[in-house]
C-alpha cells in the first residue's frame, strides 16, 4: 500500500475505504509529541493484499530505540479472545460443547455457584453471562501496581465457595474478568496442560506467532530486549502485570505482527487449521445492553459508522492494546502502545477512515511562580488516596517534590498560591484547606479525571 494515498478496493460491490499510512501516522504523532499520551505506539493494518505496520515513538522514555513491528507489549484482555478460540477449537474437535456445565471439569471440591436449577457453562462464561463480577467485591491485591500476582486458584475457588449470584445465569451480561480466568482454568484442566501451553500449541505454533507468549516468564532473554517498557497515564513507570489464577484473562504478551496474522486468520486472509473454530465464534451472538455493542464468545461488535467492527481491546497497567475487523470488507488492525491510554479510535479509524478520532491538544502551558517558603512548608506530609495507595511530598531545593510507593519523584511547580502543576507531566494538583488554614487534602487532575487524597501526617 502507498504511504501517501487512501487504499480503494471494490469486493462483492461495496468501495472499502480504510486508512493510510500517511493519515495513521499523523495520528500517531499526535498521540506522542503533541497530547504527550503516549511514548510508543504501533499499528498494523491487513486486508487482501495488504499488510502494513506503521511505528512511531520510542521503547521507553530513556531510551533512543523506536519501536516496530516486533515490539513486545502486554495486550491485557486481548487475552479473552484467545482463551474463547481455545473454547471454540476444542468444541470442534469434540473434547467439550458450549453448554457444558464447569463444574463438570473442575475438581469436586470446588464449589460453582448456581441458580434455579441452572449451571454456568462454557458458553457462559465465554459470552461474560454467568452472573460472575468483574472481580471479587472483596477484591483487596497486595500490590496495587501487580493487582493479578496474588490473586491464586486457592482465592479464586474459595471465592467461588462463598458466592450467590445476583441474578439468573445468561439473564445479563456482565463483563468479567473473574469469568474468563475461571474459563482458562476450565479448559486447561480438561486438557490436561497448563493455560500457557495449552495457547502455545492449540493457537500459537499453528499460526506461527512466535513473539506471542502467556506471562512475562514465557518470554526469552532475547525477547525481554524488545520489550517495551509500560507507563501509566501520567507517563510514570508502570510494573508489568503477573497473573496468577486469572492469566486467562489478561496475560498475555504479542506484537503488532503477531497480532495482524492473528486477525488475517480471522478474516480468512490465510488458511490456517484454526478457521473453523474462528467461524464458531462469531456464529453465536447477542446484545450487550449498551447502545450499538453485541457479544460473540469474547469477541465485540459494533455497528456504528456504517459498519460493523469486530474486536476486542486490553489495558494493564502500562499498555493499552486493540485488535478488531471487518468482516464484510475484510479489513483488519491492531494498535499496540505503552501506555494505559484509550487508543481504541486509532484501530476502528484504522479499519473504517468514518471512525472519528479526537485530535489531542497539546498540554496546556502553565507559568510557574514564586511562593514564599512557609507556603510550601503547608504542603510536606503523606497523603493518602486508598489504604493501598499515598504520596510523600517533601520539599527538596526549594520546591516541592511528589514521591510514591514506586520512590518516582516528580516536582511539583506553583502558579497559584493553592494550585501546582508537575514539571514533566501534563497534569495538575490543587491543594486543599480548612477554615484553620491547614491543609487537610489534594485532589490530583489528570486525564479530566480527579483523585482525592487526604492529607494523614
Amino acid at each position: 500500500m502507498a504511504a501517501s494515498r487512501v487504499v480503494s478496493l471494490v469486493m462483492m460491490g461495496a468501495i472499502i475505504l480504510y486508512s493510510s499510512a500517511d493519515d495513521i501516522r499523523g495520528l500517531l504523532a499526535n498521540r506522542v509529541d503533541e497530547g504527550r499520551k503516549t511514548v510508543g505506539i504501533v499499528v498494523g493494518v491487513v486486508s487482501p493484499g495488504v499488510r502494513e505496520i506503521v511505528p512511531y515513538g520510542r521503547m521507553a522514555l530513556d531510551r533512543a530505540d523506536a519501536v516496530n513491528g516486533d515490539t513486545i507489549f502486554e495486550i491485557g484482555s486481548v487475552t479473552k479472545v484467545f482463551t474463547s478460540l481455545l473454547l471454540a477449537d476444542m468444541v470442534e474437535r469434540g473434547e467439550v460443547r458450549l453448554d457444558d456445565a464447569i463444574a463438570d471439569f473442575l475438581p469436586m471440591s470446588v464449589k460453582i455457584p448456581s441458580r434455579n436449577h441452572r449451571q454456568i457453562t462454557l458458553l457462559d462464561l465465554s459470552m461474560q453471562v454467568s452472573g460472575l463480577p468483574r472481580m471479587p467485591p472483596d477484591f483487596k491485591p497486595a500490590d496495587v501496581e501487580n493487582p493479578y500476582a496474588d490473586f491464586d486458584s486457592q482465592k479464586l475457588f474459595a471465592f467461588l465457595h462463598g458466592y450467590n449470584l445476583p441474578r439468573d445465569i445468561g439473564e445479563k451480561y456482565e463483563y468479567s474478568n473473574l469469568g474468563a480466568g475461571l474459563l482458562a482454568q476450565t479448559l486447561a484442566m480438561k486438557a490436561g496442560v497448563s493455560y500457557g501451553e495449552l495457547v502455545r500449541k492449540r493457537i500459537l505454533a499453528p499460526l506461527g506467532m512466535r513473539n506471542t507468549g502467556v506471562g512475562l516468564r514465557s518470554l526469552t532473554d532475547e525477547q525481554r530486549k524488545h520489550l517495551a517498557s509500560g507507563y501509566d497515564g501520567t507517563l510514570l513507570p508502570a510494573k508489568n502485570w503477573d497473573f496468577n489464577a486469572l492469566e486467562g484473562a489478561g496475560g498475555m504478551y504479542s506484537t503488532a505482527n503477531d497480532l495482524l496474522t492473528f486477525v488475517a486468520a480471522n478474516l480468512e486472509l490465510i488458511d490456517t487449521p484454526l478457521k473453523a473454530a474462528m467461524r464458531r465464534m462469531r456464529s453465536v451472538r447477542r446484545a450487550t445492553g449498551m447502545p450499538d455493542l453485541d457479544v460473540m464468545l469474547a469477541w465485540h461488535v459494533w455497528k456504528k459508522n456504517g459498519a460493523e467492527i469486530v474486536w476486542h481491546n486490553g489495558v494493564t497497567g502500562g499498555y493499552w492494546a486493540f485488535a478488531g475487523f471487518d468482516p464484510a470488507n475484510k479489513v483488519g488492525a491492531v494498535v499496540l502502545s505503552n501506555t494505559s491510554f484509550d487508543n481504541d479510535a486509532i484501530g476502528l479509524h484504522a479499519i473504517n477512515r468514518n471512525w472519528p478520532v479526537e485530535k489531542l491538544m497539546p498540554p496546556k502551558q502553565r507559568v510557574e511562580i514564586t511562593l514564599d517558603p512557609a507556603i510550601l512548608e503547608r504542603y510536606v506530609g503523606e497523603y493518602r488516596f486508598s489504604p493501598n495507595y499515598s504520596v510523600r511530598i517533601s520539599i527538596e531545593n526549594g520546591h516541592l517534590v511528589v514521591r510514591d510507593t514506586r520512590e518516582a519523584g516528580l516536582e511539583l511547580l506553583p502558579e497559584q498560591e493553592t494550585e501546582f502543576f508537575f514539571k514533566s507531566i501534563d497534569a495538575h494538583v490543587s491543594f486543599l484547606r480548612g477554615p484553620d488554614g491547614k491543609t487537610t487534602g489534594l485532589v490530583l487532575h489528570v486525564n479530566d479525571e480527579d483523585s482525592r487524597g487526604v492529607k494523614v501526617k
